[in-house]
């Protein structure tokens, strides 16, 4: 079984490697592909494809990670074919499923693997195609950390230190209008 997990990755956090580790160990996963979206469809990006493609590449050593053109989950799975693929997703994307574009589609091409997280209540027993696993909530979004590096203020602890090291040298994110940016993971 190979775990996809996707996003935009703007930038890679601890949440994210969080998430993966997790997936791999409980869902008995072969191996974890992060697939970065260029231009996901869903939220605007602020750093280009090829930055957080190695953003990426850092935050996830060991694993393969991948450059998606797709906007949409479904149409990734349509072209890219992985052996018995597990869809990693949180709980409140989990919440937000149903409108996706063609969700039921996305669970013929893949299961979803849902971790858990505070403030969310997920069905018991959970659905077909569906699997929920337990993550150690880190309370970490790729914002809050885009408005730290904005106003200049350290994010050790936050991404791994590779990926501060690359945001610092790239100078990533620093003339970012923080005030103007919302939610987002």
């Amino acid at each position: 079984m190979i775990g996809l997990l996707g996003g935009a990755f703007d930038p890679p956090h601890n949440g994210h490697v969080a998430l993966a580790d997790a997936a791999e160990r409980q869902l008995g996963l072969d191996a974890v592909v992060v697939v970065v979206a260029a231009d996901p469809g869903h939220k605007e990006v602020h750093a280009p494809a090829e930055d957080r493609l190695e953003l990426a590449r850092l935050a996830f050593p060991g694993r393969e990670v991948v450059l998606d053109g797709h906007a949409r989950t479904v149409d990734l799975l349509r072209e890219r074919r992985w052996p018995d693929p597990v869809f990693l997703i949180g709980a409140d994307e989990y919440l937000d499923f149903p409108t996706w574009k063609e969700p039921e589609t996305v669970l013929e091409l893949a299961r979803l693997g849902v971790a858990t997280r505070p403030g969310f209540t997920l069905p018991e027993p959970p659905p077909e195609r569906v699997a929920f696993f337990e993550i150690e909530p880190l309370p970490v979004s790729s914002r809050e950390i885009r408005a730290l590096v904005a106003r200049g203020k350290p994010i050790d602890g936050l991404v791994p230190a590779a990926v501060a090291a690359a945001i610092a040298g790239r100078g990533l994110y620093h003339g970012l209008d923080w005030h103007r940016h919302e939610p987002e993971s």
